[in-house]
């Protein structure tokens, strides 16, 4: 079983709940680490002006290029259900080694501001995945614009589509998301973070 998440592009209002409930839910302190991040597009120009959201975290690829890209096999696939998971005790941290954020194009590894911080990312809320539970962030979203389970339930439930604005799948990597994207989303400007009001980050 491979576990993903589906985001409605059509929904999110870039509200930064899914980061403030992450934060929350995980003890993830102030500052840059941020396992739930989101992404915003804008083209055009005034009058004619196009603004799309993304929610993104870790993607739990089926073949993520952060497991081969850490040296000391600090990050790691589970077999029963493919959460992608780090051991922070094995990492080398932030100051000897970031090859597992050079690696990953979803920027999904992330560091705190502590010298030497050991690598952190979503774990699909592990916690509450063993009580039946959602991740924190699809469970707090205001808009239901996410889902997450079982990848293949999620295809079967909202289709088949893996591409949305601001987002390129990966044919090598194969992340386990699903979308419905946004109506432009085959002719926008390249993507850049959103960075969430100082009371989202805390």
């Amino acid at each position: 079983m491979q576990l993903g998440f589906y985001f409605d592009q059509t929904r999110c209002t870039g509200c930064f709940t899914c980061i403030v409930a992450c934060k929350d839910w995980n003890d993830v302190p102030a500052g840059p680490a941020s396992w739930m991040r989101v992404l915003t597009v804008e083209k055009g120009k005034y009058p004619d002006l196009f603004v799309a959201f993304l929610a993104t975290a870790c993607y739990h690829c089926a073949a993520p290029a952060c497991v081969d890209a850490c040296p000391v096999n600090a990050i790691t696939k589970r077999a029963a259900d493919g959460v992608v998971v780090v051991d922070p005790a094995a990492c080398l941290g932030k100051d000897n080694c970031e090859l597992c954020l050079q690696a990953c194009p979803y920027s999904a590894p992330q560091f705190g501001a502590e010298a030497n911080a050991k690598m952190q990312k979503c774990n699909f809320c592990l916690d509450r995945l063993a009580e039946g539970k959602k991740p924190a962030c699809v469970d707090a979203c205001p808009m239901r614009a996410m889902d997450a389970g079982p990848i293949e339930e999620l295809r079967t439930k909202y289709g088949n589509i893996a591409e949305a604005t601001g987002f390129a799948f990966s044919e090598k990597l194969m992340p386990a998301v699903v979308f419905k994207p946004s109506q432009d989303a085959g002719n926008l400007v390249p993507s850049r973070t959103l960075i969430a009001p100082e009371s989202a980050r805390h």
